[in-house]
């Protein structure tokens, strides 16, 4: 599978409760994440999520990938190679990840280190909201 799309998540709507409770738990409570009233008059015309909100996501949309079948000993997330935020997500807005397997490297006895790029996309847009390649070790 090495290069292949390998999981297309299902859909998952963004809310504005969701964002409110990433900038509490984050202490980012920038207004153009949390002020509705305020960010309706901005050239965005809404809140938007948190860019490091959507990355945390990646481990919700993986969970439905083929990988998360396979019985490891333990997965732990390495770190991540590129990020590009594309496209702000407004509440309301509906994404999905596609992840790609980049690569795969052995790291030792039976611990690999796979890099996965995810697309998140938003539902009727062109742009992606982000691409991310993610580190992820396994051990077997």
């Amino acid at each position: 599978m090495l290069g292949q799309e390998f999981c297309v998540s299902d859909w998952l709507t963004m809310t504005q409760d969701r964002i409110n409770a990433f900038a509490e738990c984050t202490e980012d409570r920038q207004w153009i994440h949390v002020d509705t009233e305020r960010a309706a008059r901005s050239p965005l015309k809404s809140t938007i999520a948190h860019g490091f909100l959507l990355l945390s996501l990646l481990p919700y949309f993986l969970a439905q990938s083929p990988l998360a079948k396979i019985k490891v000993k333990m997965v732990f997330n390495y770190g991540l190679d590129r990020i590009r935020f594309i496209q702000p997500v407004r509440p309301g807005d509906r994404l999905r990840n596609r992840a790609v397997l980049k690569e795969i490297r052995r790291k030792g006895f039976r611990r690999w280190l796979v890099k996965i790029e995810n697309t998140l996309e938003i539902e009727n847009c062109p742009k992606p909201a982000l691409v991310a390649e993610l580190l992820v070790f396994i051990f077997f």
